[in-house]
Order: structure tokens, then C-alpha cells, then sequence
């Protein structure tokens, strides 16, 4: 492999554990302003440092992320159809390598529609763009996606990832499935899962955990972070999965912590301060000598005396 297509590809994927954690920024491309990413430069601004790439169409990149950014961009060099068209697939090129360059991209990244319509246009297409980027030693990756009837099968993404290895894609990103490991072994370069709609932030960090045990080097994640409550707590939660092997339950109470959300609950439990309470006014009655229902609680067949031993009626904490 030539030494700048592989110092690309260290950046994208760092080399000391083989992991990747990509920020997908790039889904105006078709969606237009999607929910949560209506304002690009602020959405980015905050969570930029902590992915180790991100991709991004040349359009986002120019207006929305700083040029003194040390983070290396993935650059979205397809499209052609956008969501109220007939068919999503039916995408070209339509960015060339020497604009790749001038953006200075590590990597550039391209769909190709495997059981779609137009899959002999997308893959040819993914055939020529190897072509042309490694001249340059620009690493290439190719978006795995099949035929909304095939569904998220291991068979078809293992074709459709395959297919991709096979054209000469450096990095491939896909769906995670069942039997995802079967996918992984099948592919000969590396594979990055695709994070999809947003979904509750635990699910999403378990798709992380479980993408990295069957044997992805990454994720590339964007609605479930930055459409998250808490998009800068939600990526380091990530991030802790993939570069230090956090399991999901402690990714997850670091999100907590970091969001806030352990001591607003706490906050807004009533019951957990009342119960703990020292001047509870049922408490100071029960201690009066003076009570003139202390007699009544000594007896052994007081009703409330014998409801008060019972433990079924100790408040649940």
C-alpha cells in the first residue's frame, strides 16, 4: 500500500487499537435540513474534537467547519437524487478528486445500491472513482446499501460489502444485523457501522458495543448523536466504547453524568427526601410521651400498631 493512501487511512482509523469513530454530518446531501442539523456550523462546533473523522459533503465543509481543524474529513462525493424523488439510488459522482485535494479530504466516500434499480450505475461508479483516487493515494469508502424488500439481512450486506471490497473501496460502512460477524469475515477491508435514525441513547450505545465485539472497527454515528438531548455527552459515551472498551453499562452512566441527568433525578425525587427526613411529622409524634395515642400503640391489639410491623407496608424506595 502506498505510504500516503496509508497515512490516510491512519488518520480515519487510528492504528495504536484499529478503531474509528466517524461523525456523519453529511445527510443535507438528500434530506435537505434535516431535524437537528438545520444550522451545520453550530451543530458541529461542539462535538467536532470529539470524533476522529468526519464526513461531510464539500458544501458543509467549506461554510460550517472551521479550516483550523486538525480533524480529518471524509468527503461525500455522490449524489443526484434527493428524498421526494423517484429513487434514492439513482446517484453519480458528482465531486471530483482534484476538488478532493484542494479540500484537502483523507478519504472521500461514495453509496452504491446493491438489489436497488440503478446497482449497475452506483458500483461501476464506485469502480471509477478507486481509480481516480488512488492516483492521489486518497482512500475510498464505499456506503453499503441493498433493496428495501432484501432488508437488513447478514446475506445481503455480506454481498452488498463484498461487492464493495471486490471494486477496490478501502473502508466499507454498512448496517450492523444478526450474525454480523459472518458480514465482517466475509469483507477483506475494514467495515464502519452506519448509526441510523435515532434511537433511545442506550440502544445506540449498544449498537456501538456490539458493532466493535463482532469485529467492526467503528462506527460512523450521527442522528444518535447529534439529535440526542445531549449530543456532546453522547459521543464521549461513545467514544468510550470504541477507544476504551467501556462496557455499555458504564458508556452509558457516563452519559449520564456528563448530561446531568443522574442529579436532576435526584433532585426531583420528593418521596427520597421526605423518607429520609428527620422531622417527618409522623415522626415527631410517634416519640412524644405526651401523645395521647402512645398508649394506644403499645397495645398489642391496636390496629395500627400491628400495620406498623407489617413490612408489606414500608414505603417502596
Amino acid at each position: 500500500m502506498d505510504w500516503g493512501l496509508q497515512n490516510r487511512i491512519s488518520r480515519i482509523i487510528k492504528p495504536h487499537n484499529n478503531r474509528a469513530l466517524m461523525l456523519a454530518v453529511d445527510h443535507g446531501y438528500f434530506l435537505g435540513p434535516t431535524e437537528k442539523l438545520e444550522n451545520p456550523k453550530k451543530v458541529i462546533a461542539p462535538i467536532l474534537k470529539y470524533c476522529d473523522s468526519l464526513m461531510v459533503t464539500r458544501g458543509v465543509q467549506r461554510t460550517s467547519v472551521s479550516a483550523a481543524s486538525d480533524t480529518p474529513m471524509v468527503l461525500r462525493v455522490s449524489g443526484g437524487s434527493s428524498i421526494i424523488g423517484d429513487d434514492l439510488s439513482q446517484e453519480d459522482i458528482t465531486v471530483s478528486i482534484e476538488e478532493a485535494i484542494r479540500l484537502n479530504a483523507s478519504a472521500v466516500a461514495m453509496s452504491i445500491f446493491v438489489g436497488s434499480k440503478y446497482e449497475y450505475q452506483t458500483i461501476v461508479n464506485l469502480g471509477k472513482l478507486v481509480n481516480q483516487a488512488e492516483k492521489y493515494g486518497i482512500p475510498v469508502l464505499a456506503v453499503t446499501a441493498v433493496g428495501k424488500e432484501l432488508g437488513k439481512d447478514a446475506r445481503y450486506l455480506s454481498l452488498a460489502c463484498r461487492v464493495a471490497a471486490e471494486q477496490g473501496a478501502h473502508i466499507v460502512k454498512t448496517y450492523y444485523c444478526d450474525n454480523f460477524e459472518k458480514v465482517v469475515q466475509s469483507c477483506p477491508v475494514p467495515i464502519i457501522v452506519a448509526g441510523g435514525k435515532k434511537i433511545p441513547e442506550r440502544d445506540a450505545l449498544q449498537l456501538t458495543y456490539n458493532s466493535i465485539k463482532a469485529g467492526a472497527v467503528g462506527v460512523d454515528m450521527g442522528r444518535n448523536i447529534w439529535q440526542s438531548e445531549h449530543p456532546v455527552a453522547m459521543i464521549q459515551a461513545a467514544r468510550s466504547i470504541i477507544h476504551n472498551n467501556a462496557s455499555v453499562d458504564q458508556a452509558y452512566a457516563l452519559y449520564k453524568k456528563l448530561s446531568g441527568k443522574d442529579s436532576n433525578k435526584s433532585k426531583k425525587n420528593p418521596n427520597q427526601k421526605k423518607s429520609n427526613k428527620p422531622n417527618n411529622p409522623n415522626q415527631k409524634k410517634s416519640n412524644k410521651p405526651n401523645n395521647p395515642n402512645q398508649k394506644k400503640s403499645n397495645k398489642p391489639n391496636n390496629p395500627n400498631q400491628k400495620k406498623s410491623n407489617k413490612p408489606q407496608d414500608t414505603p417502596k424506595k
